[in-house]
């Protein structure tokens, strides 16, 4: 055979190669992208290769957006559920808010789980509650509950409160330029759940270089690779588990398993009590039950069953415990206060009512005054309402599931999304979705609507852990802000709010910067 000939052949046989590889790659998509439709659901056109995700993975839109879209295409369309696909991967999106309450609780059984990617062994930080599967859920769950008790709350109070006076004067520090209310917020919720999930002054509103202001924002950043991965994870999670793959990056486990480490060892060593989670935690790994008497005194009752904590449990639970509080605590903060800075007349009756419950017990703050704030707690609901920290809900279907009324089977291992920013902002729920109204959430007005149509926490089962903690920080920068100052929008902050993508979280585009000026109450 001459050259010429030879290279025609290797030619000729790379192309061959090249269209059959081609063309099964065509075909995998086709079929693929066929999954809901030959089993009747309705889907939307695909773009080769995203599926329904080309906005998520160019970072146009998050991914609670691009499900809020597909959630209001579906409505429009008058159906209970729809599907969609991230790059291959079938999704079924329920839109209907009662279907939604019989998965969330009457059928919880169904889907226990949420589909995230979990391995103890090499990633020790993924083993959180939030994550966590089946019985080690259960399990775990049940032991960490009374944490988040109103007694404890109250055990904690004080050390929440310890936090505010040193917001109060970096907003004073800031009269009279516009001030970057997210970064505000955010030390101060650090502070805060330093000192609660870890016992350490972190001291963030002092020096916003703190590593934990560095390593919490690590957390949250992420490149366009960083992203995909985590996406990978959510829908491909078996991928992850043949090769070991770890989430959390490398430097900031190190620093959190460090600092748990480190604390666990210096309390055990030298008998320190305080009142936080911290040590809460340190009772369930000496395996030593936690019981709720309500006087937030810290009452616990010796459990010899054997389940304690290992140190890698503690450290997880302290670590999402410290991710949680960080970007959802402070992205509510912010907003409610950008709110209320963009409604004088609200933020005037939050200031109104301040005022008058601090009247009654002593002009101090205390939790049973913030417990009075009814006003202020509309505030931070309709906050959740139309800014959630989380915008939908996932869940794993962990036995074969007939929905009700319909022929639809979905079978064991199959994801569903609950789109909390679609019920949240639809007009069928919330007339004039986009306009801060808390007057929505007075006790006459939450009757008149379905329950499950505000899903900030979630609900069921597996409703956050922490929400009750979540709202009473909140609630303390709130007073401690508006107790000293009158908030308005700096021209500096862009509008309408443009959200853009970055990474675990959300950023505003340009930021959200308030001007204040002393006004004590």
């Amino acid at each position: 055979m001459s050259l010429t000939s030879a290279l025609l052949y290797f030619t000729s046989t790379v192309i061959a190669t090249l269209v059959l590889l081609a063309a099964l790659v065509a075909l995998y998509f086709k079929r693929s992208w066929s999954f809901w439709r030959s089993r009747n659901v309705r889907e939307f056109p695909v773009e080769f290769p995203y599926g329904n995700a080309k906005e998520i993975m160019t970072r146009t839109m998050s991914f609670g957006e691009r499900i809020a879209r597909l959630y209001e295409e579906c409505q429009s369309l008058g159906l209970r559920y729809c599907g969609f696909y991230f790059f291959t991967k079938p999704m079924l999106m329920v839109t209907d808010v009662d279907l939604a309450k019989t998965i969330l609780t009457k059928d919880f059984q169904h889907f226990t789980d949420h589909p995230f990617y979990v391995n103890e062994e090499v990633d020790p930080l993924s083993g959180h509650l939030f994550s966590l599967q089946g019985e080690k859920w259960r399990n775990l769950r049940a032991k960490l509950t009374p944490v988040f008790t109103s007694g404890k709350l109250k055990m904690m109070f004080q050390t929440i409160v310890g936090c505010s006076p040193e917001m109060v004067n970096l907003v004073g520090k800031g009269i009279g330029s516009p001030l970057d209310i997210k970064d505000i917020a955010e030390r101060f919720t650090i502070d805060i759940i330093g000192t609660c999930a870890f016992g350490i002054e972190c001291n963030t509103l002092l020096n916003p270089n703190s590593d934990f202001h560095k390593y919490g924002k690590r957390f949250f950043s992420s490149t366009p690779f960083e992203a995909f991965k985590s996406f990978s994870a959510l829908t491909f999670p078996q991928i992850f588990h043949k090769f070991n793959l770890t989430l959390v990056k490398k430097d900031v486990a190190k620093f959190f398993t460090d600092i748990v480490f480190e604390t666990v060892k210096y309390r055990e060593e030298n008998n320190i009590v305080r009142n936080d989670v911290m040590h809460l935690l340190l009772q369930l790994k000496n395996n030593i039950s936690i019981e709720d008497d309500g006087d937030g005194k810290g009452h616990f009752t010796k459990k010899g069953d054997g389940n304690s904590l290992t140190m890698n449990e503690l450290a997880a639970q302290a670590f999402v415990f410290f991710i949680a509080g960080f970007e959802a605590a402070s992205i509510t903060l912010t907003f409610c206060l950008y709110e209320l800075a963009a409604n004088m007349e609200l933020q005037m009756k939050v200031k109104k009512e301040i005022s008058k419950v601090l009247g009654r017990h002593g002009n101090k703050m205390s939790y049973e005054a913030l417990m009075e704030m009814t006003y202020m707690e509309q505030c931070i609901y309709e906050t959740l309402r139309v800014h959630p920290t989380i915008s939908f809900i996932s869940r794993l279907c962990t036995k074969t599931y007939k929905v009700p009324d319909s022929d639809l089977t979905i079978n064991k291992g199959e994801q569903l999304h609950i789109p909390i920013l679609g019920f949240q902002r639809d007009p069928q729920h919330f007339p004039d979705p986009l306009r801060f109204d808390p007057d929505r959430f007075s006790t006459e007005n939450k009757t008149t609507r379905h329950p499950f149509s505000w899903l900030p926490f979630g609900e069921g089962p597996r409703i956050c852990i922490g929400m009750k903690f979540g709202v009473l920080q909140t609630k303390v920068g709130l007073t401690a802000l508006l107790m000293n100052y009158k908030f308005t929008v700096n021209p500096k902050t862009k509008r309408p709010i443009k959200l853009i993508p970055f990474g675990h979280s959300t950023k505003v585009d340009g930021g959200l910067w308030l001007d204040a000026v002393k006004e004590k109450i």
